[in-house]
Formats: C-alpha cells, sequence, structure tokens
C-alpha cells in the first residue's frame, strides 16, 4: 500500500461515510480504505478526530478532514484541478458547487433530524412516527418536486447533489418499507431505484474485513491495472 494515498476511516453502513465514498469515486480519488466498528474505533483514528465519528480522511499533507461534507467538496476541488480548464467548465463547476451546497444543507439541518426521530420514534415518545415521518417528508417534497421535472437533482446524469443526499433518502425508506412500496413520491422512489443500481453504488458498498480485526487496509476503489 503507497503511503502517497489519503487515508479513510469508514464505516459501510453509515450514510455519511458512504455519502464520502461515493463522492471518491465520482471524482477518482483512491484512498488507502480502513473499515472500522463503530464499536470498536481504532485508537489513530480517535487520535486524529476524538469525536470518533466516521469518515475521517487524513490527507497526505498531513490535514484532517472530518466531516463528510468536507471529504465531499474535498473530491469536487480535485476534480476541478484535475479536469476543469475551459471557462464554461468553471462556470458550470461554481453553479454545480451552490447547488450541492444547497441540497446537502437542507438535508442534514433540516431532514436528517426528523430522519433519526422517524427512524427511533420509541426514543421520542412525544410524537408519533407518523408524525415524525411527515416531518422529515417536508425535505423529501422539495426532492420529488426537482425530479418531477429532470432525471436527477442538477440534470439529465447523477452528480455529487444527488450523491450527497442518497444515502438518507435510502435510510429513510427503509423504515418502513411498505409504506414507501405505496410509492407516495413516485420521482423520488424511481430516483433511488436508479442510484441504487448503478455500478458505483455497487462499488461504494463492496464489503472489507474490518481494519482491528485483520490489519488490512485496501485500495479504495480497487486499482483496475492489477
Amino acid at each position: 500500500m503507497t503511503n502517497s494515498l489519503p487515508l479513510l476511516y469508514s464505516f459501510r453502513r453509515c450514510p455519511y461515510a458512504m455519502r464520502a465514498r461515493l463522492a471518491l469515486l465520482t471524482c477518482g480519488i483512491q484512498v488507502e480504505l480502513r473499515e472500522i466498528l463503530l464499536k470498536n474505533k481504532p485508537e489513530h483514528m480517535l487520535e486524529l478526530s476524538p469525536k470518533g465519528t466516521v469518515p475521517v480522511m487524513l490527507l497526505a499533507d498531513g490535514k484532517v478532514l472530518e466531516e463528510s461534507q468536507d471529504i465531499l467538496f474535498y473530491a469536487l476541488n480535485h476534480m476541478a484541478r484535475e479536469h476543469m480548464h475551459a471557462s464554461d467548465d468553471k462556470l458550470w463547476l461554481e453553479s454545480h458547487r451552490r447547488s450541492t451546497q444547497n441540497w446537502l444543507c437542507a438535508c442534514d439541518q433540516e431532514f436528517k433530524p426528523w430522519l433519526d426521530k422517524y427512524k427511533y420514534a420509541d426514543r421520542f415518545p412525544e410524537q408519533t412516527e407518523t408524525w415524525y415521518r411527515d416531518q422529515a417528508c417536508q425535505f423529501l417534497n422539495l426532492l420529488e418536486h426537482q425530479l418531477s421535472s429532470q432525471t436527477y437533482l442538477d440534470g439529465n446524469k447523477p452528480s455529487l447533489s444527488d450523491w450527497g443526499v442518497m444515502p438518507f433518502v435510502r435510510q429513510f425508506a427503509g423504515v418502513d418499507k411498505n409504506w414507501w412500496q405505496t410509492r407516495p413520491l413516485p420521482h423520488l422512489a424511481d430516483w433511488l431505484q436508479r442510484l441504487i443500481d448503478t455500478h458505483t453504488f455497487r462499488q461504494c458498498m463492496q464489503k472489507y474485513p474490518e481494519y482491528l480485526e485483520t490489519g488490512e487496509t485496501f485500495e479504495f476503489p480497487p486499482c483496475t491495472s492489477k
């Protein structure tokens, strides 16, 4: 394993870590992946980020990225340096950055707190599960409206806006699968399934052995030239 690669601590099922892996895949960034369990955190990870959540990414210059949004925008900036040259491309990039920021902020600040209460409604007996679901749907209705006129959030192909939001919508859809399958949000349901069916998402969700059990790290995504 080359020391020049950024180091990523990740947990496969965490939506924040999922978002980070999807961004790295989309922007063509390879990392040294260490898969962990949240109940068994490596000391080195806690030294880098005492808050103890994933993802945590250590760059070659020693900088530590402790938030999934930071990793996502690091990936976007890397893509810009590698591929953006024409002024039209730069205008597209800036527009894309603003759109992604808006969707992610709405997702994390407005939607995620209601999602948690919907998913764990028994821990929040002040209201019913249905009530919490209705609050979470305020954000999902915005997505549904956006997707009623275009295939993805920023146009006709998946972007970091889609990948940044998708893991949390996927989590929402899994809380009450019977309700979700009644298709109360049909455009959003189609969007979610299209993303789940992509090669990018399958790569993102590949299973790796736990780092503390095996001591193994892995190139992510795997180098296809080998």
